[in-house]
């Protein structure tokens, strides 16, 4: 499992994520997800309000890649890992809670992605590399 540096966990908080999927034919599907911040060193959460191509392939088994830049200093990450939904219970309450006070719809579900590789998206020759 990967690490997030406190630099990663400041752009995630101040920057919009997007997040892809595949389908089962292998289709992508890129999406942003505006709730999308850390729970962990090791793991990002966002809640899935919309219930469309980004749950469906999630709850098919799709891996998932995150995609945060920050245009202004020219440095980015994407992160790589397992979704777990959660449709009920503490984390799915917790989450629907805070997605209610922001203005937000309940979610339909909350997804936990466990990272497993961080690449960098900076500029230049390292671009698409895995840092961690």
């Amino acid at each position: 499992m990967s690490t997030l540096t406190q630099e990663m966990k400041d752009m995630i908080a101040t920057q919009q994520c997007f997040v892809g999927t595949v389908d089962a034919d292998g289709y992508p599907n890129v999406a942003p997800k505006r709730s999308t911040r850390v729970l962990s060193d090791n793991s990002l959460i966002f809640s899935e309000g919309t219930g469309g191509a980004t749950y469906e392939n999630i709850k098919r088994g799709s891996k998932v890649s995150v995609a945060v830049v920050n245009r202004d200093i020219l440095d980015g990450y994407r992160f790589v890992g397992e979704a777990i939904l959660h449709e009920s219970g503490d984390l799915y309450e917790q989450s629907a809670a805070m997605s209610v006070k922001m203005g937000m719809p309940k979610p339909r579900a909350v997804v936990v992605i466990n990272i497993a590789e961080i690449h960098t998206l900076k500029p230049g020759p390292t671009a698409g590399k895995k840092i961690d």
